[in-house]
């Protein structure tokens, strides 16, 4: 299947972002993709995440979901893009990605379970962080996608259960914060998770001057098939489970496992 990664640069106008998923996705749409993802903080994203996000967020049954859900059952294509989930569970709100099928229904939400507080950021302040361990996926065409946000892709706990609940594909959608290195490490580090896993990495980001751009897929064998630049464009590439199950041929490293890592408290994490 074809699936389109939508490097956008979104801002505190969410009428504005609208208008940017909606001008992506009939681009996707017209390059016959399948499934169109978007990044972190598609609906609302400021250079740091301050008390405005709570003002901003809504609930997944409110407008800005309804919007995706519309244009995903118009178009006929599936979209993932990250929202500012309002809850009644805490004030903060949640860093949420949302998966829409293209009859419209909300097939997958996905909270952020790791916070970017990192490099000097504490997005903790302002976001609470999701509640539910379990690995989330959802199907499209036949293939098996998992869910990541952003900070996520340094924990690689979270892919390898992701792989192990039959991802074909795992979307890393982020908001990368630019800064010295940390291009090289993204790139890295989508790399790593493709390989260690063997399965492609979709991995998309804010467009500068937010974040870094470079959205990219690797490969099942961590090869980067094609890499977007600072500014915001889109890519369209195929994927096939026939890739993956011939790298999972060729290197049968995850049914070579031979023991299950166990958190600080004893409990198995895979």
């Amino acid at each position: 299947m074809r699936i389109t990664l939508a490097q956008i640069d979104s801002d505190d106008d969410i009428q504005r972002n609208l208008g940017l998923v909606r001008t992506a996705a009939e681009a996707a749409a017209a390059d016959r993709a399948e499934l169109v993802v978007f990044p972190e903080y598609t609906m609302y994203e400021k250079r740091a995440v301050d008390a405005s996000f709570a003002a901003a967020a809504q609930p997944v049954d409110g407008p800005f979901v309804s919007a995706l859900a519309e244009l995903a059952a118009t178009l006929r294509i599936a979209i993932v893009a990250g929202v500012v989930e309002k809850t009644d569970a805490d004030p903060r709100p949640h860093n949420t990605l949302i998966a829409v099928d293209g009859t419209g229904s909300v097939i997958a939400r996905y909270r952020k379970l790791h916070l970017f507080d990192s490099f000097g950021f504490r997005e903790s302040e302002w976001i609470a962080p999701g509640d539910s361990l379990e690995p989330v996926v959802f199907e499209v065409s036949g293939l098996t996608f998992g869910l990541m946000a952003c900070y996520d892709l340094r924990f690689p706990e979270l892919a390898r259960r992701l792989a192990d609940a039959g991802a074909h594909v795992v979307l890393v959608c982020a908001s990368w914060v630019p800064g010295p290195g940390k291009v090289d490490q993204w790139r890295t580090l989508a790399k790593a998770r493709a390989i260690e896993n063997t399965c492609f990495v979709a991995a998309t980001s804010q467009a500068s001057p937010i974040s870094i751009g470079t959205s990219l897929l690797a490969d099942p064998l961590g090869a980067v098939l094609g890499e977007l630049g600072e500014t915001p464009a889109t890519a369209t590439f195929e994927v096939t489970t026939a890739d993956v199950d011939a790298a999972r041929e060729r290197n049968p490293a995850l049914r070579q496992r031979r023991y299950n890592p166990q958190g600080r408290d004893g409990s198995v994490l895979l």
